[in-house]
């Protein structure tokens, strides 16, 4: 928490946000939660500052995709389990890819994987930064939200069960539009 406060903490939670989005294993809420509970009036500036930075970062990851791809990319993928579900995956992608950047933007699904992937399969961008600021801004916002309102009572909540429900949220969803295509 001490940390938390620190005068180059909004700095280092922007850099934090901004890697995780296109190569770092670890999450902003790491440093967003313990933010947020140091000073409960900074929690929408600092929303704001993460989810900008993480969408920035996930433009450096759809880069990465579109540039690097073979270099970066792919070895990036490798190292996290995801090579071999590549190409696959790749295949129905750009039909998708909305939904792909959303649901991985607000699960604990590694957003890094989607913006390289977006960039590999030259995902429309606009629709590529739409869907980002849209999760990110869902995700970060949400979670200061609940903080500022609720304090450190909720702060176990968030860590243990604010993932699945925005899994479990988006299986509902998506669940939605697949019962109406059927019906309709």
């Amino acid at each position: 928490m001490g940390l938390a406060a620190h005068r180059h903490a909004t700095p280092a939670l922007a850099a934090v946000s901004f890697i995780e989005s296109s190569v770092f294993p670890i999450p902003p809420d790491i440093m967003l939660i313990p933010m947020v509970l140091a000073d409960r009036t900074k929690a929408f500036r600092i929303a704001l500052v993460c989810t900008i930075a993480s969408v920035l970062g996930g433009l450096l990851g759809y880069a990465i995709g579109v540039f690097l791809f073979e270099e970066v990319g792919k070895p990036m993928l490798e190292f996290y389990g995801y090579g071999s579900k590549f190409d696959v995956f790749q295949a129905k992608y750009n039909d998708w890819g909305a939904w792909a950047v959303f649901i991985a933007g607000v699960t604990p699904f590694p957003y890094k994987v989607i913006t390289i992937l977006s960039g590999v399969t030259s995902l429309n961008l606009a629709v590529f930064f739409v869907a980002s600021v849209a999760a990110r801004g869902l995700r970060f916002f949400l979670v200061s939200a609940l903080l500022w309102k609720f304090g450190e009572p909720i702060r176990d909540f968030i860590e243990k069960y604010l993932g699945i429900l925005f899994v479990l949220f988006c299986a509902l969803l998506i669940g939605g539009f697949v019962l109406i295509k059927f019906l309709v």
